[in-house]
């Protein structure tokens, strides 16, 4: 049966500490679809992106993921300019270590000194003194990890970053890593269509490091007319999307999925999964359906 706060929706998420100290709801916003097609440029529309971020919090999210390379930096800017003076627990998550050349054009970089200039650009861009979570966006295979992950260790002790993290990496670049920093969360697309990353969400949970699954909606085949989700979401009067989400934050008490879009009307109805109580029959037949 569902439950669902009106209010503060995401409260009904539970929380987690990220480093320990900062405490989250582990239902969070991912901020990418706030730019322009291929994540470059303005949004559509810029009113509704405003609006998204400002009911996003009055909802009860605190935690939104966004990177300098979503626009680039459009999205960065967006974040301060609807949401600063930020909340108190209001935790900013940004990412660093891709080039845009153009649309759908990624191309990573990690070499130290684009890492700081990157990093003092976001401090800049979302209006802050020390970024609460940075996130390595990819390990560049052409620099050593020991110079990326060194080079955040060092804006860390200049306090300029508060906790690093990773993106896309297996268990042993995440292992790797931690031999040179402290990092408290890794962020890989995991979904319950897509599990490819179950080991390093294993790993996570052993470590207590927050897992952030990216893409956390894809259902693919899963939603058919008759499907596993179909029938789930008409037994708890949700919807597969909300089903979805309900699954990946009853999947471990590490993950923090940041489901994103443009629009009030779908962020509020993202939100309503936080309210969603799968019975450990549902979740188990989800979880057997791929």
């Amino acid at each position: 049966m569902s439950t669902r706060n009106t209010s503060r929706p995401a409260d009904a998420s539970g929380t987690f500490a990220l480093g320990g100290d900062l405490t989250v709801n582990r239902l969070g916003y991912g901020a990418m679809q706030l730019t322009g097609p291929g994540a470059w440029g303005e949004p559509k529309d810029r009113d509704e992106a405003i609006r998204v971020l400002r009911r996003a919090v009055e909802l009860g999210v605190n935690f939104i993921d966004t990177a300098d390379s979503y626009g680039p930096f459009v999205n960065e800017l967006l974040i301060k300019e609807a949401l600063r003076p930020y909340a108190d627990d209001l935790v900013i998550a940004t990412k660093g270590g891709f080039t845009r050349p153009g649309p759908e054009d990624w191309s990573a970089l990690g070499r130290p000194a684009y890492l700081r200039q990157q990093t003092e650009l976001s401090l800049r861009h979302l209006g802050v003194e020390r970024i609460d979570l940075y996130q390595l966006h990819r390990i560049d295979p052409e620099v050593p990890l020991a110079d990326q992950v060194g080079e955040l260790a060092e804006l860390q002790k200049e306090g300029k970053i508060r906790h690093i993290g990773l993106s896309e990496v297996t268990v042993e670049q995440l292992t790797a890593a931690r031999e040179i920093a402290e990092i408290v969360s890794v962020q890989n697309k995991y979904n319950l269509a897509d599990r490819g990353s179950e080991d390093v969400l294993d790993y996570a949970e052993r470590e207590n490091i927050a897992f952030i699954p990216w893409y956390p909606m894809a259902t693919g085949e899963l939603a058919r007319p008759g499907g596993p989700l179909d029938a789930i979401a008409k037994e708890q009067g949700a919807s597969p999307s909300q089903l979805a989400l309900a699954w990946l934050l009853r999947r471990s008490p590490v993950t923090l999925p940041i489901p994103g879009t443009s629009r009030v009307a779908h962020l509020e109805q993202n939100v309503g999964a936080a309210g969603v109580a799968l019975t450990g029959e549902q979740f188990e037949a989800l979880a057997a359906a791929v």
